[in-house]
């Protein structure tokens, strides 16, 4: 045996300077997930959330009569009609349904953040954390809000009515639940606006100086989308919806200009 042979491995490898620099490993990181696996756990993770919403569905179907019963109330002894053999069937899984988000939003939510929690550093982890529980709290308020304008809504819609002139309103079934379920989600889904800011603040696409900047299309944009968003036509959900999304925006403003940027 030569005295190269006991050397081995000890000779010194060339260096490629075309090689590019591996960073060590993070313990327990056996390697980076490709496209496939990611599709695979954003498959997961929806399924779980359409779990949650169909389990919440299903406790909505059983509740949906007297969830009827108590929304009806702004119509006071005013009539409720449906005009298919089908109607009223599809009036109780549009109820179930939006039952079904409502109480499932606490997973869907879940599975959004541990969906993109691996993606963040400890740091990041740390500070979008409270948002999840936040999330959830302005969603409830936001059906609270829309719970509470209703019966303003309803009062400005029908005073339209003329019965002198014998026009009376006929309403159907899936026109007002639908009315009303579309308004819930629409007012539950626009709370979650600061968290989006927040969001955009924390990877630098939004700063609280540009937000300042934009503050007057940023307010067009809101009566826009308020007007569009809720329905029925009325003026009372849009002009609540907008001051409310107005209010929420300079909030974020205020707390993205404390976290100092």
């Amino acid at each position: 045996m030569t005295n190269a042979d006991l050397v081995g491995d000890a000779t010194p490898r060339a260096i490629d300077p075309d090689e590019p620099d591996r960073p060590p490993s993070a313990p327990g990181d056996e390697g980076v997930m490709t496209l496939v696996d990611h599709l695979t756990e954003l498959r997961n993770r929806l399924i779980k959330a359409i779990v949650a919403v169909v389990v919440g569905s299903a406790v909505g179907w059983i509740a949906t009569p007297r969830i009827m019963e108590f929304l009806r109330g702004p119509l006071g002894d005013r009539p409720l009609i449906f005009l298919s053999p089908g109607e009223a069937f599809f009036v109780y899984i549009k109820i179930s349904v939006a039952v079904g988000i409502i109480l499932g939003m606490p997973v869907i939510l879940y599975q959004l953040w541990a969906f993109i929690a691996p993606g963040l550093t400890t740091d990041e982890r740390r500070i979008v954390r409270p948002w999840i529980p936040l999330a959830l709290l302005l969603f409830v308020v936001g059906v609270f809000i829309a719970y509470v304008i209703l019966p303003f809504a309803m009062a400005f819609l029908l005073a339209f009515e003329q019965p002198e002139a014998n026009i009376r309103a006929t309403i159907t079934m899936n026109n007002y639940f639908g009315f009303i379920t579309t308004l819930f989600l629409a007012f539950g889904l626009m709370m979650e606006f600061p968290i989006l800011l927040l969001g955009l603040s924390r990877v630098g696409i939004v700063t609280s100086e540009r937000l300042r900047a934009v503050r007057r299309y940023v307010i067009v944009g809101i009566a826009l989308f308020a007007t569009i968003v809720t329905p029925g036509g009325d003026i009372v959900s849009p002009t609540v919806l907008g001051l409310t999304m107005y209010v929420l925006f300079e909030l974020s403003i205020w707390f993205i200009r404390r976290s100092g940027r």
